[in-house]
């Protein structure tokens, strides 16, 4: 059976340019591969015969072999053993693969690591980041802090000098991948890669690794550093220093190191953004007769709150600008002061017969009781009803 035009497997005029047929190939090859066309027996041979013409297109010498002497070109004496040097005719595997993985790596090239790199371009690999959980006190939160860790972590090897070869020598190109850090194996169709097992990536190999590092160009060590708490910081505050993670293999720049903050609970106040609240218990004659109370603020000073008569259990109270810092600046929290009457325990009977006969003397000073029970007595009223 005579073969098809080249120009006419691939759809493109006599004329296409390189661009041209590239694009066509793609568009044909994906439309007749064998493994999305598994219903389709005659999806492989049409494949093979696809990528049979874009082997010859695609090279601008046997191109112009093809456009002046057609299929003739490449049959016996007129273009020798076939193709790239074939035993002839384009319909070996080998050279399929070879045409189809042209386009699969500039299709998918940069997720493979395939072209734009170079040799060496894996060398130096920055270090990973660190993450460190530091505590602190609400009084450190308030009035920020310097506080000092200690960090386990991974230092740039001083032997080596981060280079991993013994004395600082300069590592070598990998014979395995030239200093690619991948291979490339052939499989079917396709041309897979791979990170280089030798070099594990890296493109380079030590030929005298580091004693100290073992090659690494890093060592483990706990480091002491001193961190600045700015004011206003609460749990969840995340800070930066850049520079302070693991150092990088093979002289890479280090990672960072991520610092979380956590605020203790304190006994006396509760936060809620930059706000303070304190409950504070009231003796009852002093709720009832009104009077002052003395509270703390965080700021560890003191202030007079003035309790109104009559005060009741869960009043609130404002002290302005007693509160938190707001972090990075932005002004200054309240404190909200809560009242919680104090019932007196353990009395005296003299106690007990004064109360029983402010009972009796109080029975209408009692606004809020007073309310209640008219509602309780007009819902059993309904009940009934």
């Amino acid at each position: 059976m005579a073969k098809r035009d080249f120009y006419e497997v691939l759809g493109v005029a006599r004329g296409a340019s390189a661009e041209e047929i590239k694009k066509a190939y793609r568009k044909k090859a994906k439309e007749l591969h064998p493994d999305s066309n598994k219903d389709n027996p005659n999806a492989e041979a049409g494949f093979k015969e696809v990528n049979e013409a874009y082997d010859v297109l695609k090279d601008d010498t046997r191109k112009a072999a093809y456009d002046r002497f057609g299929h003739a070109a490449f049959e016996g004496g007129m273009g020798g053993g076939g193709p790239r040097g074939g035993r002839g005719g384009y319909g070996q595997q080998g050279d399929f693969a070879s045409a189809f993985s042209d386009v699969f790596e500039d299709l998918f090239g940069d997720f493979m690591g395939g072209r734009g790199g170079g040799p060496g371009r894996q060398r130096a690999q920055r270090g990973s980041d660190l993450r460190y959980n530091l505590r602190v006190s609400l009084e450190e939160a308030f009035t920020g802090a310097h506080k000092s860790i200690t960090v386990p972590t991974s230092v740039s090897c001083a032997d080596c000098s981060g280079t991993g070869a013994a004395g600082g020598a300069e590592p070598q190109s990998c014979p395995t991948c030239s200093g690619m850090g991948k291979v490339r194996a052939q499989q079917g169709f396709f041309t897979v890669e791979r990170t280089c097992p030798t070099c594990s990536g890296l493109g380079q190999t030590i030929k005298n690794p580091c004693k100290s590092c073992h090659g690494a160009g890093r060592v483990e060590k706990d480091r002491a550093l001193s961190v600045n708490i700015p004011a206003g910081v609460e749990t969840g505050t995340r800070i930066r220093l850049a520079g302070e993670g693991e150092a990088g293999m093979r002289g890479g720049p280090p990672g960072d190191l991520y610092i979380f903050i956590e605020v203790h609970e304190h006994p006396l106040f509760q936060r809620d953004g930059v706000n303070l609240f304190c409950r504070v218990p009231v003796a009852m004659t002093t709720a009832a007769l009104g009077g002052e109370v003395e509270v703390p603020t965080i700021d560890g000073g003191r202030s007079r709150v003035k309790v109104p008569s009559g005060a009741q259990t869960g009043k609130h109270m404002r002290l302005r600008g007693k509160g938190m810092p707001a972090l990075r600046g932005g002004g200054v929290g309240d404190m909200l002061i809560e009242i919680a009457v104090e019932t007196p325990v353990n009395l005296t009977s003299r106690q007990k017969e004064l109360l029983r006969e402010f009972e009796q003397l109080s029975k209408d000073n009692n606004p809020e009781g007073s309310s209640f029970f008219s509602k309780v007595r007009s819902f059993w009223d309904g009940m009934k009803g």
